[in-house]
Order: structure tokens, then C-alpha cells, then sequence
């Protein structure tokens, strides 16, 4: 037998994806199954074995094997027999149909009921629902029984290299001392962005109170606000990796080995709990329930206001309270509680 699973585009939503990829796999023990995914959820998912052969898609490539339809037609050379569609979209559901996979498994949604072969109905938008558990239903339909919400992740050698050599330019002394992560951007607008000063004030503080190293995570768009964050914390104990060459992976290494994740509503704060890494979101336009993974070791912090939670990607009020109204000693305070509880957990277990 051989399944494909159609990966969602989000880096959250594919680490969220990975329950139910690891219940498939574990119920179709003797399938094949193949990952259509974009190139940049492959940086995302290297390192598991929940596929065994990876589809590379992006329909702006200049290479043309990337590209839907060529896709499609090699998918449908290997005689596909299960398309398990993660994402809701017309485009995912059009290529498992040019696939020729003869079941189509995925939500009626966007007008694509008449190219599934099994449709489920989607719970309504109007309630926010998480993710993770829509996933699951996916699994599900297929039979799975084993279905759990333990996500996973996978550090490979040379996403440790990296960051080894990051440390080797930067100073073991640093390193020594324990790393608390902080994770200022992301990809879906600036309506989720905490101001880069509230970060800096929080830098600072939580190196001096824990005298651990903070280091500011950032993607190749946020390199300039991870720089200025540095700037304005105005400590030697706050680093970041904007001079690096950047990368998922490294993203990935950094956040295994850190003591705890601070982070607005974006994809690398998935990357906290298959580490189990404790994590405090921040939260401003969107619904803490969509991406909820029933993590024990989350803290979601949101200010509450009338206008909210919008979706927006930009204020269209133009004042952004959701995240300037989320002040600086609230996340401060539950940052370092809960960094505390895990070091009290630690020496527990090592009792």
C-alpha cells in the first residue's frame, strides 16, 4: 500500500501534524507513504521517520519537478492508493486528484467537496477548535486508534553542527551557563508582534535575575528586530543568532537545548514541546484555542481587549493593544515562574 500525506503549509501547523502522521504510520506498519510538503516544512520534519520518501512542492519554483502538476503526474506514476489531505485548500485537493489516488481523504471545504472520495465535515470556524485535533480526526477516519497529542521533532547532525559553531564564535561561557530562548517573529503579519523594547526590558531582567545566556531566535525577515532587541537590552549576556546562517534547523537546535521558550503566536514555539521545553506564548489577534496542544508545560498570555481576538494580520484599529497592552511584568512573572518550576521539577527527578 502506498499513502500520501499532503503536509500542511504553516511550520505550527506541520509540527502539529505530527500525531497523526505517527498514528498513521504506526497503523499502516507495511505502507509506503510518501510527504508532499513545501521545501521549508522538509527543514521543519528532517530527522523523523514518519515518512519514507519526501515530495517537495512549491508552486513559485523555478525547477519544474517542484511544480503541481509535474508533481501530481510523478505521484500518480507510484500508484498511490491513500491521499490523506492535511490542508484545506482547493490547490492540495486538485493535485491528489491528478495523483490518481484512488481514496481522497480530507475536510469539505473551499469548494472541494467533489474531489474527495471521503469528505469530512469540518467543525465550524465560528468556534475556534484546535488544530491538532482536526489533524487527528484525519487519522482516525483512516482507522488509527493510537492517537495522542505528543508532537514531535527531530534535531539532525548538522543542525547541531551549526549550532555548535555558533557557540565556538560566541563563547562556551555563555553556553555553560544555560540558554533561555526568545522568539520575537513570525510569518502571518505584524498584528502579532510584541514591541522589540518590551523584548529588550525582558532580556535584560531575566538575565539578571537567572544569570542565565538569552538568546533572540529570528528568521531571515526578522534579523533586523532580533539585532535591535540585542541593542536596546545593552547586555553581553543577550545574544542572538541574526549573524549566523540561518536556518529551521538551527532553530530547532537552539530551542532542545534551551530551559525555556519565550515567544509570540508563531511556528518555532511549536518547537518547544517535543523538546519539552517549557513555553509562555504571547498572544494577541488570534484565539489561544486554535493552536492549543494541551502542552503542561505552556503558559499562553493574551490581553484581554473589546476589539479582540480579531485573526487580523494588521490592526485595523491602528493602536495593536492586544500585544502593547501585554506589559512587560506580566510575562516577566510567568516566565520566571515557570522557569522555576521546572528547575524544582529537575532536581525532583534527579533526587
Amino acid at each position: 500500500m502506498k499513502i500520501a500525506l499532503f503536509l500542511p503549509n504553516w511550520i505550527g501547523d506541520a509540527v502539529m501534524a505530527t500525531p497523526a502522521m505517527r498514528a498513521i504510520r504506526e497503523h499502516y506498519l507495511d505502507a509506503e507513504i510518501f510527504g508532499v510538503m513545501r521545501p521549508y516544512v522538509g527543514q521543519v520534519l528532517e530527522g523523523l521517520d514518519l515518512v519514507d520518501r519526501t515530495f517537495l512542492y512549491s508552486p513559485r519554483s523555478r525547477s519544474p519537478e517542484m511544480r503541481a502538476w509535474n508533481l501530481s503526474m510523478d505521484l500518480r506514476h507510484e500508484g498511490i492508493d491513500i491521499a490523506v489531505l492535511f490542508p484545506n485548500s482547493l490547490r492540495t485537493a486538485t493535485m491528489a486528484w491528478l495523483s490518481g489516488a484512488k481514496e481522497r481523504i480530507g475536510f469539505n471545504r473551499d469548494l472541494r467537496r467533489w474531489l474527495l472520495t471521503d469528505a469530512l465535515t469540518p467543525r465550524s470556524r465560528k468556534q475556534p477548535n484546535p488544530v491538532i485535533d482536526e489533524y487527528l480526526r484525519l487519522a482516525e477516519r483512516l482507522g488509527c486508534t493510537r492517537l495522542t497529542h505528543d508532537t514531535e521533532l527531530a534535531v539532525t547532525e548538522a543542525d547541531q553542527d551549526a549550532l555548535e559553531f555558533f557557540w565556538r564564535k560566541n563563547g562556551s561561557r555563555l553556553r555553560n551557563k544555560g540558554t533561555i530562548c526568545i522568539n520575537s517573529g513570525g510569518a502571518f503579519g505584524a498584528a502579532k508582534d510584541w514591541p522589540a523594547t518590551y523584548f529588550a526590558d525582558l532580556a535584560r531582567r531575566l538575565a539578571n535575575e537567572t544569570g542565565k545566556t538569552i538568546l533572540v531566535l529570528c528568521g531571515p525577515a526578522e534579523v533586523d528586530n532580533a539585532r535591535e532587541i540585542v541593542r536596546q537590552a545593552d547586555d553581553d549576556r543577550v545574544i542572538t543568532l541574526a549573524g549566523e546562517k540561518l536556518s529551521l534547523g538551527l532553530t530547532k537546535a537552539a530551542v532542545s537545548e534551551s530551559e525555556l521558550l519565550i515567544t509570540t503566536d508563531s511556528g518555532p514555539r511549536h518547537f518547544a514541546q517535543p523538546f519539552g521545553v517549557p513555553v509562555v506564548t504571547l498572544y494577541g489577534p488570534t484565539h489561544t484555542a486554535w493552536s492549543d496542544t494541551y502542552y503542561s508545560k505552556g503558559i499562553n498570555l493574551q490581553k484581554a481587549v473589546d476589539c479582540g481576538p480579531c485573526q487580523k494580520r494588521a490592526c485595523p484599529l491602528g493602536h495593536h493593544r492586544c500585544m502593547t497592552g501585554l506589559q512587560v511584568d506580566t510575562v516577566y512573572n510567568a516566565a520566571l515562574c515557570l522557569w522555576r518550576q521546572q528547575r524544582t521539577d529537575d532536581l525532583r527527578r534527579a533526587a
